[in-house]
């Protein structure tokens, strides 16, 4: 079973491949990706690695949490699972009777 992790702290230099090398050391990564902005493409500053088993995951948090990669020091987690609470689009106006 694959266990995704979080990683923050990136280095805003640091690509997808290069998250990939660093944690490749601990296991079999199936995913790595730094997350970018969408309207400038620049990295935010985090990403999302998806290792092959939950071993290896817990492996990676050991070795990598802390650790400097391209001049940051990584902050590496087991990711929590999406909620379906907050972040929506509230708002509007109530139906009142406009003269």
């Amino acid at each position: 079973m694959t266990q995704k992790l979080f990683v923050g702290g990136i280095a805003f230099a640091t690509t997808s491949e290069r998250l990939r090398e660093a944690f490749a050391a601990s296991g079999t990564v199936v995913s790595a990706t730094v997350v970018t902005d969408r309207d400038t493409g620049q990295s935010r500053g985090f990403g999302f690695v998806e290792m092959s088993t939950v071993e290896e995951a817990n492996q990676a948090v050991q070795a990598l949490n802390g650790r400097d990669l391209d001049g940051r020091s990584l902050k590496v987690e087991i990711s929590k699972p999406k909620t379906n609470g907050g972040g929506g689009r509230g708002g509007g106006f109530g139906g009142g009777n406009w003269r």
